[in-house]
């Protein structure tokens, strides 16, 4: 997802009966992963789980200091929560929050079996006159438990100087209570990762609608002359050498999912041979036709053999 914040991996230790047992875990925030253009590769030592960071999920609040006639009020509107950490067996959690200012606490209701609370409950505290700025609201949301303790779900902190400077509200990231996490120096063992972030952003379908039309359109009323400039002959000429994979991945779904991939795989090997003037060449490894019948191979690799048709013949090659 876009928004994410930190990529974790937990590494278990089975049990048959009861639950797995936590050895440690990896953790990557997207800044450290963004930062290497290249990827990470690389081992990297495991570390411990502490229960109370493993905190996930935002939070809407709704804060202000009100003056009243003979005195002021912190108001803290608790709205809603959501993606919180699932702390039941069932995957989800039984949220409530609870605020905290100047040695005083209030609790909103505890919703039961979700992991986006809804509360909609305002919580109000009397400021003394010699309240200090940089005194603390802090916004704790926890799992309840009939039986033990609470499970800590995250948490938010607000100085009073930021809230009688002007309201806040909006969506604010739970965060764990604070640590200095270091990993085990190698005594739980290490995991090798291959990690690289590739930011697609994916608008409604809607808005992609015209180009697929042009696309299909180039492979269900193919050119009557062999140099007539197609949709998808433009885009194959603009294509660079370095984008020619992704390309080729994402023509592929979307020739998958009209039901005419081995059409439009005819049309671009087609157009592979006939350009081919080296009559030692079939393919140039690196051309879009080569690039997607590559990718098409591994899509359908698990689904039995591969018919095709590669040329005007209309021969049979099959693809194991």
């Amino acid at each position: 997802p876009i928004g994410f914040h930190n990529l974790s991996f937990y590494m278990l230790d089975e049990d048959t009966i009861g639950h797995d047992d936590v050895i440690g875990k990896v953790s990557l925030s997207r800044e450290y992963i963004s930062s290497q253009p290249r990827g990470i590769d690389s081992w990297i030592n495991l570390s411990r789980v502490d229960p109370n960071e493993e905190v996930q999920g935002e939070i809407s609040l709704e804060l202000q200091v009100l003056k009243e006639a003979h005195r002021r009020v912190l108001c803290c509107h608790v709205i809603e929560a959501r993606d919180l950490a699932p702390r039941d067996i069932s995957g989800t959690s039984d949220p409530f929050a609870r605020v905290l200012w100047n040695g005083q606490v209030l609790e909103t209701a505890i919703i039961k079996k979700t992991r986006f609370p809804h509360w909609d409950e305002v919580l109000e505290f009397v400021l003394e006159e010699e309240m200090v700025g940089g005194a603390l609201l802090t916004v704790e949301v926890w799992d309840w438990d009939m039986v033990g303790k609470n499970d800590f779900l995250g948490r938010v902190e607000f100085s009073l100087d930021a809230l009688q400077k002007a309201p806040l509200k909006g969506w604010y990231r739970l965060l764990p209570f604070p640590s200095a996490e270091e990993d085990a120096g190698g005594k739980l063992g290490a995991l090798r990762l291959r990690v690289r972030l590739a930011e697609d952003r994916i608008l409604p379908s809607r808005y992609y609608q015209p180009l697929i039309d042009l696309l299909v359109e180039s492979i269900l009323c193919p050119p009557e002359e062999k140099d007539d400039i197609t949709p998808l002959a433009v885009l194959e000429e603009v294509c660079s050498v370095e984008s020619r994979q992704d390309v080729a991945t994402k023509l592929v779904k979307i020739f998958l999912g009209q039901g005419i991939v081995v059409p439009f795989l005819n049309y671009l090997n087609l157009r592979e041979v006939s350009r081919t003037t080296d009559p030692n060449t079939l393919f140039r490894s690196n051309s879009l036709a080569s690039k997607s019948m590559e990718q098409f191979m591994k899509v359908r690799k698990r689904q039995g053999n591969i018919l095709l048709f590669l040329d005007s013949n209309r021969k049979h090659i099959g693809l194991p």
